[in-house]
């Protein structure tokens, strides 16, 4: 596999791996993992990808006023608040990459200013695209300091003549003192506000704010995997936590009894609902809560399951859902974690409460970055 470089790889900081092979990197997520989890087995050789370039579904980019009238759209400098002009990102699907050049002539064009974070003026503030495999279109989302876009119909039309697989244009808006890209407030400018993107054979519906993975071909294998280590026989009740717009559980759903979700964002529980209905699946339900307060419910309730599927974010999951799962004795809890250093701190917990590691299987979701999956098996003793 042929190398590829970066002008950009010491200023942006994205890419940490980037100058290193490939066959390098994976090595040396393979031992870092293994480090980690030694205490609880042995890990399976590390899943990566055939080809490691270009694999991102997702981009955000910042506007930066420069000179009088002038702006970049790029991303931010390692360790700074700088936005550096970055074209052709390795990481970002070719396809995003000509649209985010689209977004800043069209920008440019109907002559709209950048927001300036010191003095509090301007328009723009980022960009945020989502792109389908299945189909090729992408979302943009716009990211505006005020409820006010004048020339937004301009703008869209610009857009679209340059990029027309652009096929829904939305305006989110903005004016908090943050580094929050998003708010919770929308307006559909252009379209039906999302796109649809196929994972494991079913067909997704993605807004602006509705949490995927960014890489669906190795998320794809790594759902496979997650879902083949709980070895389901179709009659085992499941439950997904963590659950965000119902990837997990949804793939999961033809291979067990039921499915019940449950996730904070309330967006995100709207779409794992509507993505039941566009699938057909009826043994899957969703609700909206905190996961540690659901668990620690059910488990004070009585209420037992026999597969967990936990998903958390990066900072891991909490002492209170880990006892509330071992009250409930799942046969089986499927743990994937997107830092193996939190996740090995909750098996440090989960394992002194009935539970031992049976499979360690990591998986290379990003590429020439320092991050890694891995999906643990933990079986009832």
């Amino acid at each position: 596999m042929a190398q590829k470089t970066c002008p950009y790889v010491k200023t942006c900081g994205g890419c940490q791996q980037l100058l290193f092979p490939y066959e390098k990197q994976l090595a040396k997520k393979q031992e870092a993992v293994a480090k980690l989890m030694s205490p609880y087995g042995k890990c399976a050789p590390i899943i990566g990808m055939e080809e490691p370039y270009h694999y991102r579904n997702k981009a955000i980019a910042t506007f930066a006023p420069v000179g009088k009238n002038q702006f970049v759209l790029g991303i931010y400098a390692k360790n700074s608040h700088r936005v550096i002009p970055v074209k052709d990102c390795l990481l970002q699907d070719e396809n995003l990459n000509q649209v985010l050049e689209s977004v800043a002539l069209a920008a440019k064009e109907c002559h709209m200013q950048a927001y300036d974070e010191d003095r509090r003026s301007g328009l723009l503030r980022h960009v945020v695209l989502r792109s389908s495999k299945l189909s090729g279109e992408v979302l943009c989302t716009i990211v505006t300091a005020q409820q006010n876009f004048p020339g937004s119909n301009n703008f869209v039309k610009a857009l679209r003549k340059r990029s027309p697989q652009v096929t829904s244009v939305v305006q989110n808006i903005n004016p908090a003192k943050t580094s929050a890209v998003l708010s919770p407030y929308y307006k559909v400018l252009y379209g039906s506000g999302y796109i649809v993107d196929e994972l494991c054979g079913l067909q997704f519906s993605l807004s602006s704010r509705s949490f995927y993975q960014v890489n669906p071909i190795q998320t794809e294998k790594l759902y496979r995997k997650a879902i083949e280590m709980a070895e389901l026989n179709g009659t085992e009740s499941v439950l997904d936590t963590y659950c965000g717009i119902g990837t997990i559980g949804l793939c999961a759903a033809a291979s067990c009894k039921d499915v019940l979700g449950v996730e904070i964002n309330g967006d995100a529980v709207r779409d794992a609902a509507h993505n039941a209905k566009r699938n057909k699946i009826g043994n899957a339900r969703f609700i909206e809560g905190d996961a540690t307060k659901f668990m620690t419910e059910l488990a004070s309730h009585g209420e037992k399951v026999d597969v967990i599927f936990m998903d958390p974010p990066r900072s891991g999951s909490t002492p209170d859902f880990l006892r509330a799962a071992a009250k409930m004795a799942p046969k089986k809890i499927v743990y994937i974690s997107c830092d193996p250093n939190t996740q090995a701190r909750d098996l440090a917990l989960i394992t002194k409460l009935g539970y031992r590691v049976t499979k360690i299987q990591p998986v290379d979701l990003f590429p020439h970055t320092d991050h890694c999956e891995n999906i643990c098996l933990l079986e009832r003793k």
